[in-house]
């Protein structure tokens, strides 16, 4: 594969919300965009969940040359693959569906293009399984909605080359994302999981009626959730051992916080627990729509965003040691 392909040209194939999101953001970054469903309405749908996106990414600044009219759209998949430098797929989470589509996908696509996938749950080495030229394969999975969040975690499978992965974490990073190259396999990738550890603890305190639902989101958008929009927990802890810093957490502070961890709950997800929740989330709801309280939340995010940028003039990816 040309590693240094300049890719100009996004192929979306599945434009529910994350492929439609996603296409307005590409679009933002002043690339072309030809998108492809067989649903009835896709293009209309499609067409419209990036007009009203427009708004929210004109605030934040478009790049030289963006253009919603930079949009095409086609229901033949192969004629919107025949030009791709990188194709965003984001079709039904069913591996038997991933893997025919991932090999209809490679037997169309130019061999020097990338072919990411946004599942949130299917592995790369499943979905490349079929295919003839699987080195090519990498899982680019975004935080919902891709036009607003930042995070791409990307993910080789067991035939990904390396070179698939470098360009990738380069490419995610080049168009205003923040990639993190998630080294080994697993179900839900990372950063599900670790929203998943937090809501099992706290579906834990609303079982044992220590706090309320409201109270409880209140605990954390309120409390480390406000931090963890500024840094990530290790570097808090850093802060959090004073002048010592993190040496100092660890040596003192980690064996207490080691004692509570073992003292976390796992909760009984009874029908009336889940009726708890719904009840009270529709209590904070407080009649607003999903919709409404989506672009509530988007304005903030964005505000936030804005913030952070200034604080990170250049978004670069995520290097570490174990990548190099």
């Amino acid at each position: 594969m040309a590693k240094s392909k300049e890719i100009r040209n996004v192929t979306i194939v599945g434009t529910g919300v994350i492929g439609a999101s996603w296409a307005a953001y590409y679009l933002s970054r002043g690339l072309d965009v030809i998108a492809t469903d067989p649903a009835p309405n896709a293009e209309a749908n499609l067409r419209k969940y990036v007009d009203e996106a427009w708004t929210l990414l004109s605030s934040a600044g478009l790049k030289l040359g963006a253009s919603r009219d930079r949009l095409a759209f086609t229901t033949d998949m192969k004629q919107a693959l025949s030009k791709a430098d990188l194709v965003q797929e984001n079709g039904p989470e069913r591996p038997d569906f991933k893997m025919k589509l991932f090999a209809d996908m490679d037997d169309a696509t130019p061999l020097d293009s990338l072919i990411a996938s946004s599942s949130s749950g299917i592995t790369p080495s499943v979905m490349q399984s079929k295919c003839r030229h699987p080195e090519r394969i990498v899982v680019g999975h975004p935080f919902n909605p891709p036009h607003v969040i930042p995070l791409v975690e990307v993910v080789g499978g067991a035939k990904t080359s390396p070179e698939t992965i470098q360009r990738a974490m380069a490419f995610y990073a080049s168009i205003g994302k923040k990639p993190i190259h998630v080294r080994k396999e697993l179900p839900g990738h990372v950063a599900n999981r670790l929203q998943a550890a937090l809501y099992r603890e706290m579906l834990y305190i609303i079982e044992q009626g220590i706090l309320s639902v409201e109270e409880t989101d209140a605990a954390v958008s309120y409390g480390p959730g406000l931090r963890w929009g500024v840094m990530g927990q290790s570097l808090q802890w850093h802060l959090g051992g004073g002048p010592g810093g993190i040496r100092h957490f660890m040596e003192h502070l980690m064996e207490p916080l080691q004692g509570m961890m073992k003292s976390l709950g796992t909760p009984n997800i009874t029908p009336e627990l889940k009726q708890t929740v719904v009840d009270g989330v529709m209590r904070e709801a407080g009649g607003r729509s999903v919709e409404q309280l989506a672009q509530e939340e988007n304005a903030v995010l964005m505000g936030l965003l804005k913030l952070r940028t200034q604080a990170e003039p250049t978004t670069q990816p995520i290097i570490s040691e174990a990548n190099a």
